[in-house]
């Protein structure tokens, strides 16, 4: 887009102030977000029939011509690496990938490239529009390192408006297949006695805590119920294992989205997740509950065994409603064979 301004008329029975008034006129073409038009309202870059307008509350009428100098997108900081990428889906304004465990989805100390984001700053090259001003994808929501599965990112400033819209509303369809200790039972006495537990039709199990950074560990998530930020959690047994029961598949799917939701709250009712080594421990199950060949393989499962599954979205763009699903990944396969076997 360059430095070239970008000029537009208002149309008719514009909203009172100006900053919406820019949002709902602009061309689509040009990809900007009512963030991103509040800091060009802001940095002077936006004139209303010649003269300079930095007030996002001033009035405008129909017909007033409208200049907006869009400074050159700047090159991220990041640097881009070919990293292979299973791309699900793809078009102008975001991608979904299916996320590979082990990998990090944004640079960090401790984890400086070799992420989801190197790696779509090289795929998507120059179909990156801009976020924020900056050549960049636009995370709008992540999943932990040594989870796997299905994440949405835009490639323009509109589309990482739009989607961080629907994740705030928590209108976002998320599902997660995971593998815990034990079975959740919605009948047993020691479940709906758990703090937060609610069952609702379906055997459907509610989990309603508050979460927050742990006091002592800073790299935990504690449930708390006052203080912190509100979580809610539905979970569903899908398959059992052993006996009795000592292994679960569940689907979980998320309300709010909060840092490692379903593992802390999967801990909270007494059902950590397989693997993982914050909060699921490495529990003994009975030599008798399990196929030797089965327990050992879940001895050995080396992470978390969480796999983001499902995603459905309104299109921020286009509207059009998206819906995918990702395969287990093979590390979870191959145990699920084993505890079959």
């Amino acid at each position: 887009m360059g430095d070239a301004p970008l000029s537009f008329q208002i149309a008719a029975d514009p909203p009172a102030r100006l900053d919406k008034a820019l949002s709902r006129d602009v061309p689509e073409a040009a990809s900007l977000s009512r963030t991103r038009l509040t800091k060009l309202l802001s940095d002077g870059a936006v004139t209303v029939n010649g003269v300079v307008a930095s007030n996002p509350k001033a009035r405008v009428n129909e017909g007033d011509s409208v200049e907006i100098t869009v400074p050159e997108v700047r090159d991220s900081h990041i640097s881009a690496q070919d990293i292979p990428l299973e791309v699900v889906y793809e078009d102008d304004d975001l991608i979904v990938v299916n996320k590979p465990a082990g990998m990090v989805v944004h640079p960090a100390p401790g984890s400086p490239d070799g992420t989801l984001v190197n790696a779509l700053l090289h795929h998507c090259g120059d179909s990156l529009s801009g976020v924020g001003g900056a050549k960049r994808p636009g995370v709008v929501h992540r999943i932990d390192k040594d989870t796997s599965g299905l994440l949405v990112v835009a490639k323009s400033d509109a589309a990482h408006h739009g989607l961080a819209d629907q994740f705030a509303a928590h209108t976002i369809e998320r599902k997660y297949h995971a593998l815990a200790y034990g079975m959740p039972d919605v009948a047993h006495p020691r479940l709906r006695g758990v703090r937060g537990v609610g069952v609702e039709p379906g055997s459907i199990i509610r989990i309603t805590t508050n979460l927050s950074r742990h006091k002592t560990d800073r790299q935990r998530q504690a449930v708390l119920f006052e203080g912190g930020k509100h979580a809610i959690t539905r979970t569903r047994v899908i398959e059992s294992f052993g006996q009795p029961s000592a292994v679960s598949m569940v689907e979980c799917w998320l309300e709010t989205g909060r840092t490692h939701q379903i593992r802390v709250h999967m801990a909270h009712i007494g059902h950590g997740l397989i693997g993982d080594p914050v909060y699921g421990g490495r529990r003994k199950i009975s030599a008798r509950a399990l196929p030797d060949d089965a327990a050992a393989q879940l001895a050995g499962f080396s992470r978390q065994a969480l796999h983001a599954a499902v995603l459905g979205f309104d299109h921020p763009v286009s509207g059009a409603q998206m819906h995918f699903e990702a395969q287990l990944p093979d590390d979870m396969v191959k145990l699920l064979e084993c505890l079959r076997g």
